[in-house]
């Protein structure tokens, strides 16, 4: 747009962009859900900059309001999941999974890993990209039928990964599993769904090693697939192997409680290359979000809210299965998997009468996942897509609510009676005022840009204007599920595709990639990016990633996930690349040179003169180069990455353009080739 064009015009033309999505009733499930965002959350925390442009809370004497919302979301996990600990938190449940497996690798060094055929299928496939880079094998079964002794018994898993309830609504009990896998020496992870933990039991009584997840639908927008925030609990005893960020208390030089960061001696800015992972930001305004969801809510509004989805649930089994249609399952929280009377085909062209999106598996079966939004109308529209001659009212009148009830999971030897949520902050906040006040409470414990500047880097340096935050609450681009059909995104299409121009317009690189959801997956992703072209033109045996000391921890983090082996670039006393150096270690590693991570403006705010000197050496030597994006705002309008010699970059929107850093994330981290 114009450089002149007002707040006003644009927020227009924002709107207008949303309005060319089609926002149907989705009821695809696949570990998202629509929910109810309460409007004092809403207004309160993820609108307002108070709480959406705090900094990471490295300095804990000015974050305080903030760690004390990450230490309610590590709590909830643990009372819902039934976990030792928890992180606060991970960038979505595919990734949690991912870091899960990783775990399970560095906890024992086997390279056998098991998953699920009833998991996720987006968490298979990022659990599948991830191992192939750290050589780890794969494998695929059907818990129920497949032969687990036989897998298990040459003792070469690391890791079992299930999900509970499974992608397909059912409900099983994994603790014979669990023990076969145990006296193998092997780690079982769990992706679960914490609303159905309010119901059903937690996964600690299946004597699982790691839970994961999402919290979406604790009160946090679909937005078209995130952000979100992913959870992860685990055993005591894996503490140390844990990704991520932990909450922990500790005393004040007066004695009282204090919040602060714990055991970072884990994290990539630390540890770097020898981190548990590259994670950095993480989520953490929507992990504060979801975890004062649940403050609001207290455990008797949760459960209130599971069971009523599980009832509405209930309900349209019974109709479906009166109209003819066979549930596969029995015991289930919220999602249907359905074989239908009619053909596939039919029931779409009826779900698309009445602007419903399913879940169409490739075999004829047909998925439903119900949420809090539901009401009895929407029951109606989807019993007369299954061909149910009848209202929902109609179909209890006639059965009775008793009978529909029969195979609630109250009367299922999976019904939940450990407590949870028992500590006073949930139990004491259940009014508009009360929570209000807490969240006013938390936020005037902690410094963001409201208050002044905060010169500790690109994360906070930049304006996150309101105009810009306005769009982000339009229900046009909040309401949106993942996996509707393409023509019912036409917007965010059209954003996607004017952003990619300005970005690439910007950079000087060819295309974008806005898969990345935080700039450690940009860097992940741009590293493997790299080594697939490599591997395409028949140098995949280069494996050695250079990087300055000087480099953001996050960089020889990623580049380890990645496969490659770090080493180490000195820099000069003041703060450049050490040339000397650079040379003599391009030459001892020219033959399986892979690229050269570097940041510019470097870490130390030093433009180095001689950048595409050192592009050029590393093309000469066979390699690529990687420049860090994190102070892309040095570059804007003065020099592109493309023009000096850069291969690939990830850009940190929420450092150089604008997208709040919310104490911690979101983040976004967009590759450029």
């Amino acid at each position: 747009m114009s450089r002149r064009t007002i707040e006003s015009a644009l927020l227009a033309r924002i709107r207008d962009i949303g309005k060319k999505n089609k926002i149907w009733r989705s009821y695809i499930g696949m570990g998202y859900y629509n929910c109810h965002v309460p409007h004092t959350i809403m207004r309160n925390m993820f609108e307002n900059p108070g709480w959406t442009t705090q900094y990471t809370p490295y300095q804990p004497e000015v974050a305080q309001g903030r760690l004390e919302g990450l230490l309610n979301f590590q709590t909830m996990v643990c009372d819902l999941t039934g976990m030792e600990v928890s992180n606060a938190s991970l960038l979505d449940e595919g990734t949690a999974a991912a870091e899960a497996m990783s775990l399970c690798f560095r906890h024992n060094k086997r390279r056998r890993i098991v998953l699920s055929s009833k998991l996720h299928p987006q968490t298979v496939s990022v659990v599948q990209t991830r191992a192939e880079a750290l050589g780890l094998d794969v494998v695929m079964v059907d818990l129920e039928k497949d032969d687990l002794d036989s897998i298990l018994e040459n003792r070469d898993v690391s890791g079992i990964l299930f999900q509970y309830p499974d992608t397909d609504g059912s409900i099983k009990d994994f603790s014979e599993m669990t023990a076969k896998a145990h006296a193998n020496g092997t780690l079982v992870v769990c992706a679960s769904d914490l609303l159905a933990l309010t119901l059903i039991r937690p996964p600690s009584e299946f004597d699982v090693d790691i839970a994961v997840g999402s919290t979406q639908r604790f009160g946090v927008p679909l937005g078209y697939g995130g952000p979100h925030a992913g959870f992860f609990g685990c055993r005591q005893s894996l503490v140390r192997l844990m990704p991520g960020r932990m909450i922990g208390v500790t005393r004040d030089a007066s004695g009282h409680d204090a919040y602060r960061l714990a055991l970072q001696t884990r994290e990539q800015h630390i540890r770097r290359d020898k981190a548990t992972s590259n994670i950095c930001t993480a989520q953490a305004l929507l992990a504060n979000m979801a975890a004062m969801f649940a403050v609001y809510h207290g455990p008797k509004g949760l459960k209130n809210i599971a069971s009523r989805v599980h009832n509405q649930t209930l309900l349209l089994a019974a109709g479906i299965r009166e109209a003819g249609n066979d549930v596969k399952e029995d015991i289930f929280f919220d999602t249907l998997c359905v074989v239908p009377a009619m053909q596939q085909s039919e029931i779409q062209h009826r779900a698309r009468q009445r602007e419903i999106n399913l879940r169409y598996y490739t075999d004829e079966r047909v998925g439903i996942s119900l949420d809090e939004t539901v009401k009895m109308t929407d029951l109606d529209d989807l019993l007369w897509v299954f061909g149910y001659q009848g209202t929902a009212e109609q179909l209890v009148e006639r059965i009775g609510l008793e009978e529909i009830q029969k195979k609630s999971i109250q009367s299922s030897p999976f019904r939940r009676t450990s407590p949870y949520l028992s500590h006073p902050v949930f139990n004491s906040h259940q009014s508009e005022s009360r929570i209000v006040r807490y969240m006013k409470s938390l936020e005037n414990k902690d410094i963001s840009l409201v208050h002044s500047m905060i010169p500790l880097g690109s994360c906070t340096m930049k304006l996150t204007s309101t105009t810009e935050m306005m769009g982000c609450s339009f229900p046009e681009f909040t309401e949106l599920h993942p996996f509707v059909p393409l023509e019912q995104s036409i917007g965010y299409l059209q954003l996607f595709q004017e952003l990619e121009e300005d970005l690439c317009e910007i950079t000087g690189y060819d295309r974008i990639s806005f898969q990345p959801n935080s700039g450690a997956q940009g860097e992940y992703a741009g590293l493997r990016a790299i080594k697939s072209y490599l591997e395409a033109r028949d140098d995949g045996h280069r494996n050695i990633c250079l990087i300055p000391i000087s480099a953001h921890g996050t960089n020889p983090a990623s580049a380890q996930m990645a496969g490659m082996k770090v080493e180490p670039i000195n820099v000069a006393r003041d703060g450049s690349i050490d040339m000397k150096h650079l040379y003599a270690k391009v030459d001892k590693h020219k033959h399986n040179l892979a690229c050269l991570m570097i940041t510019y403006p470097s870490t130390n705010g030093i433009f180095e003169e001689t950048i595409r000197e050192v592009c050029q050496l590393i093309h000469d030597n066979g390699g690529q180069v990687y420049l860090d994006g994190a102070n892309m705002n040095a570059q804007v309008g003065l020099c592109r990455p493309g023009d000096y010699g850069s291969d690939v970059s990830h850009l940190n929107l929420h450092k150089t353009f604008c997208i709040p850093h919310g104490g911690g994330g979101p983040g976004m981290g967009p590759i450029g080739v």
